[in-house]
This record gives C-alpha cells, structure tokens and sequence, in this order.
C-alpha cells in the first residue's frame, strides 16, 4: 500500500469514527459552513467521493444514512487506491492533470481533514486534528498563489453552488497552527 492510500485510509478512519458518533438530533445541527447543517458536511464528502470516481468509470449507489453513505463511499474509494490501474489513471481536474490517486489525495483525502473539524464542531465531538495532517494541510495552503487563492475564495468559480474556501477569518499570528490554518481557509476557529 503506498503513502496516498495509507493517508487516506487513516483519516477516513478519523472521519467515520466522527459520523459514528453522530447522535441522531444533532444532524440538523448547524455546522461551521454557513449553508450546512452535520448531514450535510457529510453528504459533501460522500457527494465528493462520488465525483474522484468518475474518472474510473465507476459511482456510488445511494445509502439510506450518513454513516453507511460514507461507509460505502470509502470503501469505493480504497478499492480505486488498492487498483493500480484505476489509482494511476490520469485525468484532467481543476489543478491540472493528475493521476485518480492524487486527486483523491489534495482532495477528499484533505477534505476528511477539514471537515471531519467541521463536523466534530457541528456535533460537539473533539476538535482537534491530527497534528501531521495540520502542518500538511498548511504548508498546501499557504503555497497557493494569492490568486488562484482569491478563486477558491469566490463562490461559484468552480460551478454553482461550489464554495471552496471563505473568506479568512483573523486569527492571532501567535495561535496554534491549527486555529492559524482554519482561519487560512474561512472558519471561526
């Protein structure tokens, strides 16, 4: 198993301890992302994994919850990451030309990260991240030009209804790397 898989593998592990843990009135609770309530932090991330299949011919079949939703989307996932044709497929995405692997790396892989702190917030679970994958999610962050930042910025510059990042929150430049890298990318940390 190679770095991008093993990576995935341990923080969609965090990750769906984060569902599992869900009680069932906290779904409509309102999480971080303004127009998101915790079932929809999750329905991103499964709607998400759906779209890094696409490229292999493959999808997902909808699940009645969230939590077998996500289930069945990582297992999709780590069967693509397991396959070194589908893994190694390139395809053309927002970033340029990469292989399915390392799209699902920069993307759902990272989006594990940040909204698992979305959804623990949202669900009053532990917020805090894995330390390595804070100072990865950082230094990714703080490398993007400003303007391809202000893009990621600007709702709908990836199609409607596509918000990739909010606007900076201010965050003390003394603050623990992971608040300083939550206000990085738009939340109140």
């Amino acid at each position: 198993m190679g770095e991008i898989a093993e990576r995935y593998r341990r923080r969609a592990e965090a990750f769906e301890r984060k569902v599992a843990a869900v009680h069932p009135e906290q779904w409509g609770n309102q999480s971080p992302c303004a127009k998101w309530t915790a079932r929809d932090v999750v329905e991103h991330v499964v709607t998400m994994h759906a779209v890094m299949l696409t490229p292999v011919a493959r999808k997902l079949e909808p699940a009645d919850d969230p939590l077998t939703a996500f289930q069945e989307a990582r297992a999709a996932i780590e069967d693509v990451l397991d396959d070194p044709i589908a893994a190694l497929t390139e395809t053309d995405t927002p970033a340029g030309r990469r292989t399915t692997e390392q799209h699902i790396d920069q993307v759902v892989s990272d989006d594990l990260v940040l909204h698992g702190w979305d959804l623990a917030r949202a669900t009053d679970q532990d917020e805090t991240m894995d330390p390595a994958d804070v100072e990865q999610l950082w230094a990714t962050a703080v490398a993007i030009p400003p303007e391809v930042m202000t893009k990621y910025r600007t709702p709908g510059a990836f199609g409607e209804g596509i918000e990739v990042y909010g606007a900076e929150v201010p965050v003390e430049p003394d603050a623990p790397l992971q608040d300083r890298l939550l206000g990085l990318l738009g939340r109140e940390p």
